[in-house]
């Protein structure tokens, strides 16, 4: 008996079946079976499915003799099912990777509940992706397994069939079969959650629900969208053979409205002749089952108002006012950012007229982020070094948090913006002010970077037009003109920078600013993070912070975080750091996998961790300063891919900072043998740092803010400490070096790190 049983109705789909079935059987839980239901489809659905079933024993077919729509298909599956749990997906919507996996685990820790619900987001044909709106229902926290009237919100997800997982035994106790018609999820869903005994739910979006740009069922306007009243009319029928149930009517009532307009309000299901009659069976079927208690807002009320006297033209009526309304805002918002944006525009010519200020600063980073990165590491070097100079910070309002109280806060594309910008003799950030800015003579404009580069940068990317997508060279030139200086961590970074990014600047090789923490911090600094992380003691912390991909229009981890974890046991846990380009935090399917996607400072990250384990992401150059071990994980497929897209200044499998891990099951096999932290790794790590790390000794930022703020000569600057004498904090798990986490010998001899603990 398998664990799970999924059903996949199969009609007109062969566009997407194949990605719909794949995404099931690559699950890294196996214990499954694929019932798939070619349900008559004129198309090659049928062939499809016994393709799959032909390789895969897993697969069992069904083909209906006609075509009998979604829900005898799904019935008909339901009636070969022998799994533990029955799961849902409709042919052109795919499993999420470990979406089974994360479901068993969550089934498991709840104890076995009779439905599960998850998460789901819509993927667009242009290549976007949004979660569900109402993802806080499905919070984890509090009790479970609970009853509907428990967490009476999830009443106001979206009511499908393929966001759960049914214990089958319940199913079949309870009688649940699909209807036929449109909207057939209705009929089944409420009654299955109202009837219940155990309900739980997964903060985790196991679904990618396809919305096709045309030939999907409910974006087909015919008459068809009149069987949703048939729908509710079986809802209110098993609540009054039900009547345990009564009190569900009051929500069930208003839900059924706001459907019907739902349904109603789209020009792509009701034709023009239907509008009429359909409002007219909405007004029926509001006095058939009105309940006690006015709907609460002042627009709910409007809206059932309009149904119960059936005002099909007043509703058009204040649809198109509502629609009017919605333009006349958009054009007065567009007319007023004009005015705004001249404003602006005048006012900075009129500051630029005015004197600098010679003890005014102004720092940025990533173009509106929070305190950080090297501008972040020179902000607090001035603050420390020329105390006269008062500093300001460009952040937008929702990071405002993460600059220090000492320095002043600045809103982008404000008056008080664009006065500084003009005013303050220094300019530092890694990225461009504003395209507008016009750097006055007599200012200093130093541009830090984001850290050294392995990818192709600035004019090397007119030749990679995937990566480069609609970067605008000229654009990028006439910044690169306002550039007084660039920081440099190395020599590698210099020939870089000087040829992608050509220009009058002067480069100060001076070290990363970032990494001077690295230095400075102690074992006490690692502990206090590691345990505000929830770094549980005794454990080694992976940090695993993959780069973005720029020719891929969706994100996703190219690691399976769960499965790894699960090979090394208990003593690992992973800090995961989707790239901030990444589309927002990940959703964590394992207590041993902590999100640190939204952490402000990945330098404190790094302190906390044990290891990195990347792929091609600049970190690595950072992280080396910490003499602590990296693994690159570069599968030769996506190492093709990205030097084919992307391009690199240098083969990394060739010249590494550590392991290599090819595929994951080699990446699990270095850390399962002790490679990760062995000497052949720590000789790696060793080349790598005398090539990339030569001036990060603790004292960059202070090279720089001397030079450039206090006019110190270059040959009066703190020399530079060599790699040999510099003692990096260690991580945590340093003094485990001879316990059972390593399962071979370590390099000989007392190294930078173990000689300090």
């Amino acid at each position: 008996m398998p664990r799970f049983s999924v059903i996949v109705p199969a009609y007109q789909v062969q566009a997407y079946l194949h990605e719909c079935l794949e995404s099931v059987l690559s699950q890294s839980y196996p214990d499954l079976e694929l019932i798939a239901v070619a349900d008559c489809s004129p198309d090659a659905c049928g062939e499809i499915v016994d393709e799959f079933a032909a390789r895969d024993p897993r697969v069992r077919p069904v083909h209906l003799t006609r075509n009998q729509s979604l829900g005898p298909a799904r019935n008909a599956g339901m009636a070969e099912a022998t799994g533990d749990y029955l799961v849902f997906l409709d042919g052109d919507d795919t499993l999420t990777p470990g979406a089974l996996h994360a479901i068993a685990d969550r089934l498991k820790e709840t104890g076995e509940p009779d439905v599960l619900v998850y998460d789901y987001a819509r993927t667009y044909w242009t290549g976007e992706t949004v979660r569900n709106r109402a993802a806080a229902q499905l919070t984890e926290q509090g009790p479970a397994p609970f009853r509907l009237e428990d967490r009476p919100g999830l009443t106001r997800l979206l009511m499908v069939a393929w966001n759960k997982a049914y214990r089958r035994e319940f199913v079949e106790e309870g009688g649940f079969t699909f209807p036929p018609g449109y909207y057939e999820d209705t009929p089944w869903t409420y009654p299955v959650l109202m009837t219940a005994e155990s309900l739980a739910t997964l903060d985790r979006v196991c679904v990618h629900y396809r919305q096709r740009r045309r030939g999907s069922i409910l974006g087909t306007a015919g008459p068809r969208h009149f069987d949703i009243f048939e729908q509710y009319e079986r809802v209110f029928a098993y609540v009054d053979q039900n009547p345990e149930l009564t009190q569900w009517r009051p929500a069930l009532f208003r839900r059924m409205i706001d459907h019907l307009l739902a349904v109603f309000s789209r020009p792509d299901r009701l034709p023009r002749d239907c509008r009429a009659e359909f409002l007219r069976r909405a007004r029926a079927h509001y006095r058939r089952y009105r309940t006690a208690g006015a709907p609460a807002g002042l627009r709910a009320r409007l809206r059932h108002t309009l149904v119960r006297l059936g005002l099909h033209r007043t509703f058009r009526a204040l649809q198109l006012a509502a629609a009017l309304l919605h333009r006349t805002r958009k054009a007065t918002h567009r007319l007023l950012t004009t005015l705004r944006s001249t404003a602006l525009r005048l006012h900075y010519r009129v500051q630029r007229r005015l004197p600098l200020r010679a003890d005014r600063a102004v720092f940025a980073a990533y173009g509106g982020r929070g305190h950080g990165c090297h501008p972040g590491a020179l902000e607090q070097a001035v603050r420390t070094h020329a105390p006269r100079i008062r500093t300001a910070w460009v952040a937008r309002p929702e990071h405002h948090h993460t600059i220090p109280s000492g320095t002043r806060r600045l809103r982008p594309d404000t008056a008080a913006y664009w006065t500084a910008l003009a005013r303050s003799k220094y300019l530092f950030g890694n990225a461009d002010f504003d395209h507008r800015l016009v750097r006055r003579r007599g200012q200093v404009l130093v541009q830090t970077q984001h850290g050294t580069p392995l990818k192709h940068m600035g004019l090397d990317l007119r030749e990679r037009p995937a990566a480069a997508q609609d970067m605008d060279f000229d654009q990028l030139l006439r910044g690169v003109d306002q550039w007084t200086y660039v920081v440099s961590a190395n020599r590698h970074s210099t020939l870089t920078w000087e040829r992608v990014c050509p220009g009058d600047y002067r480069t100060l090789e001076y070290g990363s600013p970032r990494n001077d923490v690295f230095q400075q911090a102690t074992s006490a600094d690692v502990s206090r993070l590691r345990e505000s992380l929830g770094i549980p003691e005794g454990t080694v912390a992976i940090l695993y912070a993959p780069t973005h991909r720029d020719y891929r229009r969706t994100q996703q981890l190219t690691l399976n975080l769960d499965r790894i974890l699960r090979h090394l046991g208990p003593r690992f846990v992973v800090l995961a750091r989707a790239h901030h380009r990444h589309g927002g935090p990940l959703a964590p399917t394992s207590g041993r996998v902590i999100d640190v996607t939204d952490h402000p400072s990945v330098e404190q990250l790094c302190l906390a961790s044990d290891t990195l384990v990347t792929d091609y992401s600049s970190i690595m150059f950072d992280y080396a300063n910490l003499d602590r071990p990296i693994v690159i994980h570069a599968a030769d497929d996506d190492w093709a891919a990205y030097e084919a897209a992307r391009g690199t200044y240098f083969d990394l499998r060739s010249f590494p900072p550590g392991a290599v891990g090819r595929s994951e099951d080699e990446l699990i096999d270095i850390f399962a043998t002790g490679h990760w932290q062995g000497s052949r790794s720590a000789r790696l790590r060793s080349a790598f740092r005398e090539r990339f790390c030569p001036y990060d000794d603790g004292r960059a930022a202070e090279r720089v803010v001397r030079h450039v703020v206090l006019g110190e000569a270059e040959s009066g600057l703190p020399p530079v400490i060599p790699l040999a004498k510099r003692l990096p904090v260690p991580s945590a798990a340093a003094g485990l070096a001879h316990s059972p986490l390593a399962t071979i010998p370590q390099p000989a001899g007392p190294s930078a790190v173990t000689g300090r603990l």
